[in-house]
């Protein structure tokens, strides 16, 4: 089903950070916001500094850095000066340890305000911050942390029982365990990290680092084989900043939440980084999704900008737009999503039951910051991915069995995205894995893995990951495309498609539908749905199979994983399955 482009009023883009697309881009350069940056000294940067330091030197101290909201719907306010204090302290403690410039400080920590004090910490004494999923198991955690070579580690005391202390010998790296929420005296080998701070000054020079100075470990599974350590540096900062500004809108007096955790790269880059480089006041929830909570926290907190994923939407799609009109959103500006596609009915439920659409857009762990966006000022095309950043240079490319690299133009037809390197938050490598980096470059392009196409506008669509792409007699099918037809269906809350063995046609695509509240799995429904699909994307596209299931498996940060589903119908290895939050049922 197409969905009209929702045209952008002029009153829609009142006060826009980017009013102008076609000429904003035109004239942009990395310079230029590099320049709305203070630095350091000798041409240094440092996150933290951007972050906090010269907010505080600039005389914005007392405004509201960070809001938290615990479980039980305690709060606890801090200021930026008070962020800029905590974060001095946890620096002395890494210093008075003896942990050095350029050392890995990992973090196993739930969205409580001690974790955003650590990260800013962490850069500020020149360290690595390295974030790992609360819901890791201990396997998982070893490979992440003898992979990075982990000198500290911040957690808590139970998580230190259940999942660091049973292995800990085996990886002499780890000198230091800092706990929080010790019950009485830190076991041998730890230290209470909430004493320790408390005796340190509150003062600290921040140690000095280059724009080319590791900063940032992100881990991102593969389909196979070990987790990938993807290397950012102090000068992602750069990106973070404008593209919080361009692609977020974000302003200085506005109330952001970011419901990413930054055991993922979202919620570092977007949901402690770039938030307080732009100056905003950041809304931290450390409880999982609640659909009353959610709506609450944007009536009460008076939330402008909101960030989250496609899982929760379609959540709240499935609780219904009657729940949201209860709520007074007024103050939301701008709406955003990012995590996986955006099928189109929720772009345009957005607009239905919140007043403004949601505005997707696309970036990987690899690029470390937003590629690809729906711009505040700009008509959206319900499904798309939008237009490329400005100071982005975005392409889809053919790659030739002798590995060259040609560049597609004409508008719909499908291949590799690809852009071409340089920006500021690129990936500097994969850590101790330069063949599997290098692998990723070709004739001056970054290839992506994920497939798309461009329409005459300039506006980019998904298709899928290289490897989920179904091949049916002789046709590319991009598993999003069947998966946003059965979204339109009022009895699915969710869908996955796979391609399966077919003797004839070499693929055949089935699909696992999750159901909606209120809808049972029965023949008549499974027939029903192949005809829904059927009819909306023709014979050649649509699934010959459903499969109903009570949840899809998903990962920690909301992409359904169609490569498990395919393994389990397929009965193949499942690989790595550390950032699974779901299992099928």
């Amino acid at each position: 089903m197409e969905y009209e482009r929702i045209h952008k009023r002029p009153e829609d883009c009142a006060g826009a950070n980017l009013r102008n697309y076609e000429a904003y881009a035109e004239t942009f350069s990395w310079d230029q916001a590099r320049a709305l940056l203070d630095g350091l000294p000798g041409g240094g940067l440092n996150i933290a500094h951007e972050a906090v330091d010269r907010h505080v030197l600039a005389g914005r101290g007392d405004k509201l850095a960070l809001r938290w909201i615990g479980r039980d719907e305690e709060t606890r306010d801090l200021s930026y000066v008070a962020l800029q204090e905590q974060t001095n302290r946890f620096a002395n403690v890494l210093t008075q340890c003896g942990i050095k410039k350029s050392e890995r400080v990992f973090s196993l920590l739930s969205r409580t305000p001690i974790l955003y004090v650590a990260a800013l910490g962490t850069l500020k004494a020149g360290s690595v911050f390295a974030p790992l999923f609360t819901a890791f198991g201990p396997e998982p955690i070893k490979a992440r942390m003898s992979i990075g070579s982990a000198k500290a580690l911040i957690t808590t005391q139970a998580f230190y029982h259940r999942k660091i202390e049973p292995w800990r010998k085996e990886l002499p790296s780890l000198e230091h365990v800092f706990l929080i929420e010790c019950a009485g005296e830190a076991p041998p080998g730890t230290l209470d990290l909430t004493a320790a701070m408390a005796s340190m000054a509150p003062s600290f020079d921040t140690v000095w680092t280059s724009p080319e100075d590791m900063a940032l470990l992100h881990f991102t599974s593969g389909t196979t084989g070990r987790p990938k350590g993807a290397v950012h540096v102090h000068e992602s900062v750069v990106a973070h900043n404008i593209t919080g500004k361009l692609a977020l809108d974000l302003h200085p007096d506005d109330i952001f939440w970011c419901t990413a955790d930054p055991g993922w790269v979202t919620g570092t880059s977007y949901g402690i980084i770039s938030p307080l480089t732009n100056g905003v006041t950041l809304i931290v929830d450390q409880a999982e999704f609640d659909t009353e909570r959610w709506y609450r926290n944007l009536e009460c907190e008076k939330i402008n900008v909101w960030y989250t994923a496609p899982t929760a939407i379609r959540m709240l799609m499935k609780a219904g737009a009657e729940v949201a009109k209860r709520y007074d959103l007024s103050n939301l500006r701008f709406i955003a999503s990012v995590g996986e596609p955006l099928n189109p009915e929720a772009v345009v439920w957005g607009q239905e039951a919140l007043g403004m659409p949601f505005h997707d857009n696309w970036w990987q762990t690899e690029t470390g910051g937003i590629m690809i966006a729906n711009y505040r000022s700009m008509d959206i095309k319900p499904g798309s991915m939008g237009k490329p950043l400005p100071g982005i240079t975005a392409g889809i490319v053919t790659q030739s069995a002798a590995g060259e690299i040609a560049e597609i133009t004409k508008p719909m037809a499908m291949g590799e995205l690809a852009l071409r390197p340089g920006w500021p938050s690129m990936m500097r490598a994969y850590l101790h894995e330069e063949e599997r980096y290098r692998k990723c470059f070709a004739n001056g392009w970054y290839l992506t893995g994920d497939l798309a196409m461009r329409d005459s506008d300039g506006y980019y669509w998904f298709v899928g990951r290289a490897d989920d792409v179904i091949k049916s007699a002789g046709h590319l099918i991009g598993p999003f495309e069947v998966e946003s037809a059965f979204m339109t269906h009022p009895a699915v809350a969710e869908a996955g498609v796979i391609g399966v063995p077919d003797e004839i046609a070499g693929e055949a695509v089935k699909a696992f539908i999750a159901l909606k509240d209120g809808f049972e799995p029965s023949e008549n429904l499974r027939k029903e749905l192949l005809g829904h699909a059927r009819k909306r994307l023709g014979p050649t596209i649509a699934p010959k199979d459903i499969a109903f299931r009570k949840n899809l498996p998903k990962t920690r940060s909301g992409k359904i994983m169609r490569r498990l589903l395919k393994a389990r119908e397929l009965g193949l290895p499942e690989g790595d399955l550390s950032t699974l939050e779901s299992e099928e049922q």
